[in-house]
């Protein structure tokens, strides 16, 4: 028999136990990371991983952004930042229109006058500027605050500016002028008195203003100074507050990583808002008053129902990995829906801005 005519040895036969056996390691996790966390948010987190980011990235800043706040007429965003620097920018774009450096330290905060005209900032360095938005010329200084101020807020008829402040105090001053009208140190109680203040925003007709520190949250008459209402019932951090758009409701952003809506004329508590697993750095009603966003310390910013709690769907665009954004889990400190409800810009540790889809 020739070496042609022997028979050739059969190759031996693939086993198919081990692709099965590799299938059964990649789908258990799998399985158990669906059954065991929030099916939506895992969801969001693979197509988020494997497809380009749904959203603009304003980088015109070189530290963490502190406020983000939109104009009136939608189009320009004014964002601050540690860098000491206020900047307003295209919205849509994110062509640079102007940078505002009156401060000498971190700029922890802004508003957007009514009108659109003038955007007050405040500053650790303890000052407060109002400035022209469309020129980036300063108006004048407010210099009431001894120490850091945290929060301004300009007043829904345009004609006041709340600041609230490490001081301890929150004031509320002429927004034309900087005359000092009233401040709420010498009328809250002593209780109160020693801790800073964190928050403030006005109610939508400009009468009353919430402010949040250490402890409960507090209504005040913007006229009298007067307590309206405490609303918390227990201590922690308030990091943020914002008004529902009819005036009836306040959410309020903790340390505990929950929020919490209260009725304000009841000082009833409507229910707790328990998604986030890091604090609640800042929160923010939408303007159709149907949805709220919330940020935290996470990189997460959260969207659910205003009257049920019911979780929405989460923005991961500060918290993951992906092309262009190579940090992780970097704190949200400022989220703004956009005048029309359909964006929202979120202000990150990560140095950036980004706006994005309010689905």
């Amino acid at each position: 028999m020739s070496i042609l005519d022997k028979p050739l040895t059969p190759p031996p036969r693939r086993s198919r136990r081990r692709p099965l056996i590799i299938l059964v390691i990649i789908f258990i996790p799998l399985i158990a990371l669906f059954v065991f966390t929030d099916i939506h948010a895992d969801l969001a987190f693979v197509v988020h991983s494997f497809s380009a980011p749904n959203h603009f990235t304003y980088s015109g800043h070189s530290d963490y952004v502190s406020a983000v706040a939109w104009s009136p007429d939608g189009k320009r965003i004014a964002s601050a930042s540690g860098d000491h620097t206020v900047q307003v920018w295209d919205a849509v774009g994110g062509g640079h229109v102007l940078t505002f450096r009156g401060h000498s330290s971190d700029v922890a905060c802004l508003s957007w006058s009514p009108n659109g005209k003038y955007i007050v900032s405040g500053s650790i360095d303890g000052k407060i500027f109002v400035w022209d938005a469309q020129s980036g010329n300063h108006i004048y200084s407010y210099t009431g605050h001894s120490d850091a101020v945290f929060d301004v807020a300009w007043s829904p008829d345009g004609s006041r500016i709340a600041s609230a402040s490490n001081d301890g105090s929150v004031q509320i001053w002429d927004a034309f002028t900087g005359m000092h009208v009233i401040s709420y140190l010498s009328t809250l109680s002593s209780r109160l008195r020693r801790s800073p203040w964190n928050a403030v925003a006005w109610s939508p007709d400009s009468k009353h203003i919430a402010i949040g520190g250490a402890g409960d949250a507090v209504v005040l008459d913007a006229t009298t100074g007067k307590v309206s209402g405490y609303y918390g019932n227990y201590g922690g951090e308030i990091h943020s507050l914002t008004w529902s758009p009819d005036g009836i409701y306040l959410a309020i952003g903790r340390d505990d990583t929950t929020v919490q809506v209260w009725n304000v004329a009841k000082t009833a508590l409507v229910y707790t808002y328990m998604g986030h697993s890091a604090a609640v750095l800042t929160v923010a009603w939408s303007p159709d008053g149907k949805r709220i966003a919330s940020g935290d310390a996470s990189g997460l910013v959260l969207i659910w129902d205003a009257f049920t709690g019911n979780h929405v769907y989460t923005y991961r665009g500060h918290a993951d990995y992906y092309p262009g954004h190579f940090t992780s889990g970097q704190a949200v400190d400022a989220v703004a829906w956009s005048p029309d409800g359909k964006r929202i810009a979120s202000g990150s540790a990560d140095t950036t801005v980004q706006v994005w889809q309010a689905m």
